[in-house]
């Protein structure tokens, strides 16, 4: 298995995709040609996502070939170099891709070991389930079903921030909700800013920003770059 997961695909002030460019250069190398999911794209089309996407690709001359321009999604999926999820809505994307037979074409490549790139709602979908999004749904999949490449649940985008006069529930507070429902789930925290890398049954946090971790009976905890994280695989 060899994917990278990242939080966020623009940090604030950023241009698309500036800060995982060089990361996702070096997790590729080697690759040509990569196939793309554009499906968590609501606001805006396909095309326009996957031209979004080449623009920054074309800095590390990798061609981007999104799923939606395929006759046969699956057997694009089947024949790719290596895949890249885009972030967006994560009930939109999953809709799409049960539809498709996508989750299943995706696990089985990943199991082969090709390379899975996803950021946000494309990391949300390597988990078990979709459950720790933080999106709305919009749409409503055929389950919350996911591609379960990881044992754990992600929360892309993780925030401590509690609002002066908000009077909502916090990320963790929500996060929380989900691991009394789901005990024997791990949950992640994932910062903005930060990924995490697995290859060869080994898995590391990168990026300068601890990761949260969650579990039902579990004090919460942070890690950060470099601890180890087996107990999570």
């Amino acid at each position: 298995m060899n994917l990278l997961l990242i939080s966020n695909s623009t940090n604030a002030g950023e241009q698309y995709l500036q800060y995982p460019i060089k990361n996702i250069a070096s997790f590729l190398e080697g690759v040509t040609e990569v196939v793309f999911v554009p499906y968590a794209a609501v606001t805006f089309s396909y095309a326009a996502y996957e031209a979004k996407v080449q623009a920054r690709f074309n800095e590390i001359g990798i061609k981007v070939r999104s799923v939606h321009r395929a006759k046969d999604p699956r057997k694009m999926i089947r024949e790719a170099q290596a895949i890249c999820v885009g972030g967006g809505n994560t009930f939109a994307l999953t809709k799409k891709m049960q539809e498709q037979g996508l989750i299943t074409a995706i696990r089985r490549k990943i199991a082969d070991g090709t390379p899975y790139v996803g950021w946000s709602a494309g990391s949300n979908v390597t988990c078990p389930t979709i459950c720790t999004t933080n999106d709305m749904p919009i749409v409503q999949p055929e389950s919350f079903k996911a591609i379960g490449a990881v044992k754990f649940q992600i929360n892309p985008h993780y925030l401590d921030a509690n609002p002066e006069g908000h009077a909502g529930e916090t990320r963790e507070q929500r996060i929380l909700e989900y691991i009394e429902a789901n005990p024997r789930r791990w949950v992640v925290g994932l910062r903005e800013g930060c990924m995490l890398h697995l290859h060869d049954g080994k898995m590391e946090l990168i990026g300068s920003r601890p990761m949260r971790i969650f579990k039902k009976g579990v004090e919460t905890f942070e890690v950060n770059a470099g601890d180890d994280l087996s107990f999570l695989l």
